[in-house]
């Protein structure tokens, strides 16, 4: 075979068959979707959110995984991270919204969660905060409004690190009703009547999914707040 006979074969079959790359050069990248638009893009009866499996360490962690998604809560595993001075975020998830009996729940201002307070949380939002909204204001629960959950800290007062610090302890502000009616623990804690029934319950049910639960009665540090932190293992410290 002589060599323009070669250069005319090798010609026709590249497009055929190349092993060299497409060039990048003409396409357009997709814009990252933000999970509001992900389920907005998601809604209808077909569409599913396109995510990488959970990866668990062990058994134990694979079961969390699950039923924590059994719950309805959305959420996202997030890497394990060794951040210093006893500080660490190390299997944890990021909640983007909660599940009801009816419906879906909203969350602010919440980072890296470990899965069992994940879970425990998820369980006391649906079957003990929106439970009694229902009994005692007679609507259901549209938000939990959070403080914030993982922070590289003390105890306040102390050189001890607080739950925080581990990504083991969510600080809950207030509630949101359907109708916009907002039950804060700074005004509601002593406010109305029901407000604080409202609040005193939601309290004593946590006391029974977390092992250490403060609120405005334990000091002047949590006037605001309700401190839940791990999961119940025997008692749980309630104040």
């Amino acid at each position: 075979m002589n060599r323009a006979i070669l250069l005319t074969f090798v010609t026709l079959a590249l497009p055929a068959c190349s092993v060299v790359p497409q060039s990048t050069a003409n396409r357009t990248a997709a814009p990252a979707q933000s999970y509001a638009e992900a389920r907005a893009a998601s809604s209808g009866p077909m569409a599913r959110i396109s995510a990488p499996p959970p990866v668990a360490r062990n058994a134990a962690e694979s079961q969390c995984l699950s039923d924590l998604g059994q719950t309805g809560a959305q959420f996202e595993p997030l890497p394990d991270r060794y951040l210093g001075d006893g500080c660490s975020n190390l299997g944890t998830v990021q909640m983007h919204a909660l599940a009801s009996d009816s419906g879906e729940l909203n969350l602010t201002n919440i980072g890296p969660v470990t899965c069992p307070v994940s879970a425990a949380f998820a369980a006391w939002v649906r079957f003990g905060v929106d439970r009694a909204a229902q009994q005692i204001y007679g609507q259901r629960l549209a938000s939990v409004q959070t403080m914030g959950s993982y922070s590289c800290r003390n105890v306040a007062g102390t050189s001890r690190r607080s739950g925080h610090a581990t990504a083991a302890a969510i600080d809950v502000g207030g509630f949101v009703l359907e109708d916009g009616t907002r039950i804060t623990v700074t005004d509601g804690w002593n406010g109305s009547s029901r407000d604080r029934e409202f609040l005193r319950t939601v309290q004593r049910s946590a006391c029974r999914r977390f092992g250490t639960v403060l609120g405005p009665d334990y000091n002047a540090a949590h006037h605001d707040h309700l401190h839940v932190e791990g999961v119940i293992e025997g008692n749980s410290y309630c104040r």
